[in-house]
């Protein structure tokens, strides 16, 4: 095997495998992606003010924020990563079900479409600091 292809000696595609177990498994088991956080990881969601200095609070977040939605659609659009970056890009399409999502502009019990772009800064194979930029749109109402 070509050792520059395999992802332990290829930084850009360990980048790539970790940001995607990360997307897969944040919601269905956030206890699972703790380990792909360094242990001084940073989360920001600018646009609601919502910062989490640690994998645990980030943990917290997740488990709060995913019990507040539903009739979840994701439509990934791009992603693309250098040795220190990955910056992700999907399409969302939910149901606002709780109050786990906070400042959010668009109240409890409606359908939204929410443009979402992560961009993820890595350290030795891990999430360093996620930085997390939403555009939403209310779909019913």
């Amino acid at each position: 095997m070509n050792a520059q292809l395999h992802p332990a000696f290829d930084p850009i595609a360990r980048n790539l495998e970790v940001v995607d177990r990360h997307m897969r498994d944040e919601a269905r088991d956030p206890d699972s992606v703790l380990a792909l956080y360094t242990e001084d990881a940073v989360l920001e969601i600018p646009g609601r003010g919502q910062r989490f200095d640690s994998p645990e609070a980030i943990r917290d977040n997740y488990v709060r924020m995913f019990a507040s939605m539903a009739e979840i659609e994701i439509q990934p659009m791009d992603r693309f990563a250098t040795a220190n970056r990955v910056v992700d890009e999907c399409l969302v399409r939910l149901r606002i079900t709780g109050d786990g999502l906070v400042n959010v502009p668009v109240p409890i019990g409606s359908r939204a479409e929410l443009r979402l772009l992560h961009v993820f800064h890595m350290r030795d194979g891990r999430i360093a600091r996620e930085e997390v930029f939403e555009g939403w749109r209310r779909l019913d109402g």
